[in-house]
């Protein structure tokens, strides 16, 4: 497939970027936050907001499983950069999801690129779409989770007495 290509070059350029960003974002969290530290800091987006609360709870692994998914990461890293997490505990988390990422471009979206230019087998134009389907619906799933849910209570919640 990456006959055109040197593979480990571009693993290192989709590997450099992720880190880039990750890094910056956490940097901006870190900066944001020591800026809004008076007046309380609390998130205006929902997302971030649910981000925050998934890195409270669940700390680095958040981190790096945020770069299976598209777009919900940069909520994450800046997050970790707001909620001050360590940089001894981001910066590995952030080195494994950009390592994740960059082997996940390079194998399908490179076979995405290649089917695009005809220049890749259908068994493998197949496969490459299947992966890049269980990339959208981790997602899909994660922005769910990220997303707030609506906060009005059950209809037979008014029926139910509470103790």
């Amino acid at each position: 497939m990456t006959k055109d290509w040197p593979l480990a070059a571009v693993w290192l350029f989709f590997l450099s970027g992720a880190l880039m960003r990750g890094g910056f974002l956490y940097w901006l969290g870190l900066r944001i936050r020591r800026v809004d530290r008076g007046r309380g800091a609390k998130s205006e987006m929902p997302i971030l907001a649910r981000a925050e609360a998934a890195v409270r709870r669940f700390g680095a692994p958040v981190v790096t499983l945020s770069f299976l998914t598209v777009g919900v990461q940069s909520a994450v890293n800046l997050s970790a950069g707001l909620l001050r997490m360590p940089p001894r505990r981001f910066v590995p988390a952030l080195l494994v999801g950009a390592m994740i990422w960059a082997t996940i471009y390079v194998t399908i979206g490179m076979a995405v690129v290649y089917a695009f230019l005809g220049r890749l087998d259908w068994p493998l134009v197949v496969a490459g779409l299947l992966g890049l389907l269980l990339l959208v619906v981790a997602t899909v799933l994660a922005r769910r989770r990220l997303t707030p849910r609506d906060q009005a209570p059950p209809e037979d919640a008014e029926a139910t007495p509470s103790p």
